[in-house]
């Protein structure tokens, strides 16, 4: 196993770089070769492992699309079609990030066949850019309400496969508490799903806190994503926007949870933090010696590391060293198999790539890969 360096050998096994020269568990959703109808399926890496659960997982639901494609414009959208007639979004109110809702993220039966090519069972099915955040409350509560809708028929045709995040209209939190009763009742929706500001408020203002007392009260983790990053316009070149922005994203959520007083209100509040945590794990050591130092922080009990393990992290580091850094910051049992797919910079291959973490046993691959996203999620770790 190669460690970090830029090494040959390091580069084409670890990847990530512009050229996307990457391994087998990293490469491009293009080449992932897909299960012929009737063919068994890869699933549970040919049963190497329990049910294999990717928790971060993207789709368009056609009604979401639909809903978009016609009354979009209306509502503030500019939308546009690519040459491979997949309709656009090319911006939103007060954001000009470029959204293709392609086809095959729209369509369940290309969803199954990248599941069993990617030798994975389940997903948890959630929304990406643009949201609903943007849109006028009522249209936002639509469009909200057409990404859940479209999660529990999925179950339904799927049931082994599929489960369902909670997307809610948090420009207008009692528009969003009525969506969280509606879809609480579906035992398929197995956490809420936020962005990690909303509409440019961080997550610790008081208005969102009955939305957190209530996902607490029923047991739904919360499950955070990012949408438009602070200081777009500075990362306008060279991917900046994915490779910095996004991570810092997750940052600022999980220290904005922890200082501004979030995960004490809600002690038994789980939260799923995506790429793997971002800045927040590696600035540790900051923010314990801010609280020593800062008036501002005068108010907390705690050093910032004693809430380390109070989140859940994906895979993506897209390095097996930097995964192996984290297991070891905040153990094994907090790391959950979510890829972001299949956005470009997502883990393609999960089982591969947590394969490739140095220093594992089969059993804490196995944790990862099965038990710690079938745990949060509340569903059977065995198919």
């Amino acid at each position: 196993m190669c460690q970090l360096s830029t090494a040959p050998e390091c580069v084409r096994k670890i990847g990530g770089l512009p050229m996307g020269d990457r391994e087998e568990y990293v490469v491009a959703e293009s080449s992932i070769q897909q299960t012929k109808p009737g063919e068994p399926s890869a699933g549970g890496a040919a049963r190497r492992y329990r049910r294999v659960v990717d928790a971060h997982v993207h789709w368009y639901p056609q009604a979401f699309v639909d809903l978009m494609v016609r009354h979009g414009p209306a509502n503030g959208a500019v939308m546009s079609e690519d040459a491979k007639g997949n309709p656009v979004v090319v911006s939103v109110p007060d954001c000009t990030q470029r959204s293709v809702m392609r086809k095959s993220m729209t369509r369940l039966d290309d969803i199954v066949r990248d599941m069993q090519a990617r030798g994975v069972d389940t997903y948890a099915l959630s929304m990406t850019n643009p949201l609903v955040y943007w849109a006028p409350p009522a249209f936002g509560a639509e469009l909200a309400a057409a990404h859940n809708d479209a999660c529990v028929e999925a179950h339904r045709r799927h049931p082994d496969r599929f489960y369902g995040c909670i997307v809610l209209p948090m420009q207008d939190v009692e528009l969003a508490a009525r969506e969280l009763e509606r879809m609480a009742k579906e035992p398929c929706m197995r956490a809420v799903f936020i962005a990690e500001h909303i509409l440019g408020k961080n997550l610790h203002e008081r208005e969102f806190w009955p939305i957190y007392e209530r996902a607490e009260a029923l047991g739904l983790p919360l499950f955070l994503t990012n949408l438009y990053p602070t200081g777009a316009e500075r990362m306008k070149d060279f991917f900046m926007i994915n490779t910095l922005g996004n991570p810092q994203e997750a940052g600022y959520a999980a220290v904005s949870l922890i200082f501004g007083g979030v995960l004490d209100a809600f002690p038994k509040l789980e939260v799923f933090l995506p790429h793997a945590g971002g800045t927040f794990p590696w600035l540790i050591g900051r923010l314990d010696y801010a609280i020593e130092m800062s008036p501002e922080l005068s108010h907390m009990k705690q050093p910032a590391s004693a809430y380390l393990r109070r989140f859940h992290y994906d895979l993506i580091t897209l390095h097996p060293k930097i995964m192996r850094n984290l297991i070891d910051l905040v153990g094994v049992d907090r790391i959950v198999a979510g890829t972001d797919f299949p956005q470009r910079m997502s883990v393609k291959q999960p089982v591969g790539f947590v394969e490739s973490i140095p220093g594992l046993t089969h059993r804490e691959r196995e944790m990862i890969l099965s038990d710690n996203p079938a745990r949060l999620l509340k569903i059977g770790p065995s198919l």
